[in-house]
């Protein structure tokens, strides 16, 4: 029997696990697309994208179009004669023409159970909004923005200690192993899609470093999925006696560790922003509800180090009382 032929367009590293994985289980890939080599380090040297490189690793033939508004261009996809068409994080808005060719039309693993988070940063706003479980979808491609039929979910708890990038790198190998099985259920038939439900839409909107100032008059709970969920970009920052840090890792205090240090649980006293103590944990930081200990932070120009230790260096600096902006 002959096998389906694939097209993979994807781009970034997320994509290039789903391409590792297809290829791993011996799927028929005729073709793959991906963005331009782009500049990239302190040199700015043209460098592949993560899906090119494994592609000419296995000697795939790599397709790199600005864009498919040139008619020679889907012309070419369309000669692939693909019977299906995965895109992941491909970067690419996708004409009509384009999610037509395949026999079965184009699907995309995206990072979220939508109708839940639609759009550029849905491993974010998982994160960011407290939820306790997130997963992967396939749907089928339509113009609308991630806006398909729903072929296949796959559900992931979010673990205490995800950061974006932490929850990035699982949601990849859940996405890779949920679109390995699902593929043969596809080419069978026997997949029934299931429209969105519009009512439960949500959308996750493009991160930005404005995002990054923590307001200290926001709950403790809340600035700590902040922390989490703006790392590994944009990072969560804070100023002390003009000197702006990045926190890399920070956690609301539990009630056994405000008893430890002899802070009342709900901060009735302390004004929002003041150095309250400084622990084995880190740099104990009232809220608006509740305490932040800022565990790692990093200077400018300096490398990351542990808060604690960072305080007892500089206990000038990091006294009671001084207060964070």
């Amino acid at each position: 029997m002959t096998k389906p032929r694939i097209i993979f367009a994807g781009t970034p590293d997320f994509a290039a696990q789903h391409l590792k994985a297809l290829l791993d289980a011996s799927f028929e890939i005729v073709a793959v697309y991906t963005q331009p080599d782009r500049p990239a380090g302190r040199g700015h040297k043209l460098t592949p994208s993560p899906v090119k490189a494994l592609a000419l690793e296995h000697g795939l033939p790599v397709f790199t179009p600005l864009n498919f508004k040139n008619e020679a261009d889907v012309a070419q996809f369309a000669a692939h004669n693909a019977d299906l068409a995965i895109v992941v994080a491909y970067g690419l808005i996708l004409p009509q023409a384009i999610l037509d060719a395949p026999r079965l039309g184009c699907i995309n693993v995206h990072a979220s159970l939508l109708p839940q988070w639609r759009g550029a940063a849905p491993i974010q706003r998982a994160l960011l909004s407290g939820q306790a479980t997130t997963g992967v979808t396939i749907m089928q491609i339509v113009k609308e923005l991630d806006a398909g039929d729903i072929l296949c979910t796959q559900e992931l708890p979010i673990l205490p200690e995800d950061t974006s990038g932490t929850l990035f790198e699982r949601l990849a190998t859940c996405g890779a192993e949920a679109l390995v099985q699902f593929l043969p259920k596809l080419f069978a038939g026997e997949i029934t899609p299931v429209p969105q439900d519009p009512a439960l839409v949500t959308y996750a909107q493009k991160l930005s470093k404005d995002e990054s100032p923590l307001d200290f008059t926001k709950s403790a709970a809340q600035l700590a999925l902040q922390v989490r969920g703006l790392n590994p970009w944009p990072i969560a920052t804070t100023t002390l006696q003009d000197v702006t840090y990045k926190v890399f890792a920070a956690h609301a205090l539990s009630a056994a560790e405000c008893s430890a240090l002899q802070l009342p649980e709900n901060n009735s006293a302390e004004t929002a922003g003041t150095l309250v103590a400084t622990c084995d944990q880190g740099i104990v930081v009232a809220c608006g509800q509740g305490y932040l200990c800022l565990s790692t932070i990093q200077a400018p120009g300096k490398g990351r180090v542990d808060a604690a230790a960072l305080a007892r260096s500089k206990k000038d600096v990091f006294a009671r009382g001084a207060r964070f902006a």
